[in-house]
């Protein structure tokens, strides 16, 4: 019984603290969206011909988020009848758009600035703790792209 009451226990301050993090972080992340609007991201690979170039250069940016507790759990009990892990959607979610975030300020002191040919990299991390219960599940992600400075 008491095993029992441990295991609840972990599992509601897991998602409690795990809910309350991820609000931090979607917050900020629309903050930093907000203000970094104004420059423009493409997938194609080339820019058009918009005038003189005055620089060009390699930005990334990367982000690992760990998975808390709870997702872990509701994961591991969703495998074993399959489907959706909606549990880990919005970690992918963050992680890319945080990935992002952090390119567009790399390329931020090329002003006027727009990032072409952005590519999305993504990994698992797996840390074994050496216990018995696993160890430290996270995703991490790499944006990239060629930053190019547009002249008049």
């Amino acid at each position: 019984m008491y095993e029992l009451l441990v295991l609840v226990t972990l599992l509601a301050l897991g998602f409690w603290f795990g809910r309350q993090a991820e609000r931090r972080h979607y917050r900020s992340i629309l903050e930093r969206e907000e203000a970094l609007r104004g420059l423009m991201v493409f997938a194609a690979r080339l820019p058009p011909d918009l005038g003189k170039r005055r620089e060009v250069r390699l930005v990334t940016g990367s982000v690992v988020v760990s998975v808390d507790y709870f997702k872990s759990f509701v994961a591991g009990l969703r495998s074993l009848i399959g489907g959706r892990l909606t549990s880990y959607e919005s970690l992918l979610d963050r992680a890319r758009r945080e990935a992002i975030l952090r390119m567009k300020e790399d390329a931020r002191a090329l002003e006027p600035c727009m990032i072409f040919n952005v590519k999305l990299e993504t990994s698992t991390i797996s840390v074994d703790s050496g216990d018995s219960e696993g160890g430290v599940e996270a995703v991490a992600m790499l944006a990239y792209g060629t930053a190019v400075a547009i002249g008049t």
